[in-house]
């Protein structure tokens, strides 16, 4: 089920009217109900892959009580193990075997061995790289007796299966989210207009920025080889624009969904494109993901701690999972690996006749020249994990930077709706811009009631008149 579906727009409310109208004051009541709604969310897509969320979530359950019970450290590794084994195993098996079973024969047939293995050409459950990490970080913090197991295989399997967040995160750590289910809710306004206002602005996001922006997005990019450098530049910066708005509205609708039910969710993103630094840009990109990467990868792995060496490989290997994690293709290991580069180099001191100049511009050039600069260089890595093949990656790159810049931009058809798919994005980067000391944009709580319900309006207006209404799925529904 999509957020951006008739469907929800009819489940949504039904499960808000019976959570808070038929089961008011009742916990277990209002647990079962949610449980029941998240896994009708999720077979609506495809019920046969319920079994995985079940499967997940009872062994996590289970493993849980036996670490927290166990005495013996070697018995509580070894139920560590089974949980991590269980879960990355279904991962591997759904999402990677094909890819590296094609990846080893591709890899023998240059050495002159020919080889034919059978692949078995699963469809990949939507949401299982969120999930998973989810019930893993259970497992893993009831090892680190960081929480306590809990006792309700109910509110566990809530947690897991819980429906504004399945799909696509934030990837919630049981620590934050879990307790919640375990406490009475009660219904403010407050909340209710929070998650409603997000709501609204993740669906300006995703049908009137992203959906409008993909349309050409994949004009450009299925037919790179026709158009000249400045169009093919075009395509890359509002490829980065779609994903961002696909992504970040995906989360906003999430977290304020959350709220309509008494949940609190993390934040996901922060402003991402207004970094001034590529290690900015990873604190405020997917933040569930790159923290959870922190928190259960790079420090186990030493950290900073240790030589230059082993922090440079610590950080190699983190951004390289961390484009594997995003799809079976070697176009996202090369995606990680480029992040990864930005990353050391950015942590290159540089002392020369250029950084003293640049050390003299204002505050706010340098701010602005950082941005600019962050914003440049993830556009081009972006180009391949866009691209289906590296190949097409390169090239693309290739013609971008030499093909034909100077007054030779080609518009992809249809035209009107390209000028005014450009000027709805420039308003929002400038609205965003405006209002990136606050949460979101459309918290307007310190105006009076007649300036917030007229930027309401006039959202809502714009979703009605410039939204994409093709039900396209969200970006992160393929990983």
């Amino acid at each position: 089920m999509l957020f951006n579906s008739i469907e929800f727009a009819i489940f949504l409310p039904l499960t808000f009217v019976l959570y808070w109208f038929i089961f008011p004051k009742n916990r277990k009541a209002q647990n079962l109900l949610l449980l029941g709604a998240s896994y009708m969310f999720y077979g609506w897509w495809d019920w046969r892959f319920l079994g995985l969320i079940l499967f997940s979530s009872i062994l996590d359950f289970f493993a849980g009580k036996f670490i927290e019970s166990s005495k013996r450290p070697k018995l509580r590794k070894a139920a560590l193990s089974i949980s991590l084994i269980g879960n990355l195993g279904l991962l591997a098996t759904f999402k990677y075997y094909d890819f590296f079973i094609l990846s080893l024969q591709d890899s023998l047939s240059v050495l002159g061995v020919a080889i034919n293995l059978r692949t078995l050409n699963l469809i990949l459950p939507v949401g299982i790289s969120f999930y998973t990490f989810q019930t893993m970080s259970y497992s893993i913090d009831v090892y680190r007796r960081k929480m306590n197991a809990t006792k309700s295989l109910v509110d566990f399997m809530a947690f897991v299966s819980f429906f504004p967040q399945l799909v696509a995160g934030p990837i919630e750590r049981a620590s934050s989210l879990l307790p919640q289910f375990g406490r009475e809710r009660v219904f403010y306004y407050s909340n209710f207009s929070k998650g409603a206002a997000l709501i609204l602005w993740g669906l300006f996001k995703k049908i009137v920025i992203a959906d409008n922006a993909a349309i050409y997005v994949n004009l450009i990019f299925d037919n790179y080889e026709l158009y000249q450098g400045i169009t093919l530049f075009i395509g890359a910066f509002l490829f980065a624009f779609q994903i961002y708005c696909d992504f970040s509205g995906y989360s906003d609708i999430a977290i304020g969904t959350a709220l309509l039910f008494g949940f609190e969710l993390m934040r996901n993103f922060d402003y991402p494109y207004f970094s001034s630094s590529i290690s900015a840009f990873w604190r405020r990109w997917h933040i569930s993901l790159s923290s959870w990467f922190r928190d259960y990868l790079y420090i186990p792995l030493g950290g900073s701690r240790g030589s230059g060496f082993k922090r440079q490989r610590n950080i190699l290997l983190v951004f390289i999972v961390s484009g594997i994690w995003h799809g079976a293709n070697w176009t996202f290991f090369i995606w990680g690996m480029l992040h990864a580069i930005y990353y050391q180099l950015s942590s290159i001191r540089i002392d020369n006749r250029l950084k003293r100049h640049f050390m003299r511009l204002p505050q706010k050039g340098k701010e602005m020249f950082g941005i600019l600069k962050t914003f440049f260089v993830v556009t081009i890595a972006w180009i391949f994990f866009r691209a289906p093949t590296i190949s097409e990656a390169l090239d693309y790159v290739r013609l971008l930077f030499f093909k034909g810049w100077f007054f030779d931009l080609h518009v992809p058809t249809p035209k009107a709706q390209f000028a005014y798919t450009i000027v709805l994005l420039i308003g929002f980067i400038i609205f965003e811009w405006c209002s990136r000391n606050k949460e979101f944009p459309l918290e307007l709580s310190m105006y009076s009631w007649k300036v917030r319900w007229s930027i309401y309006y006039i959202v809502f207006l714009l979703i009605i008149t410039f939204g994409f209404y093709g039900e396209n799925e969200f970006i992160y529904f393929a990983f």
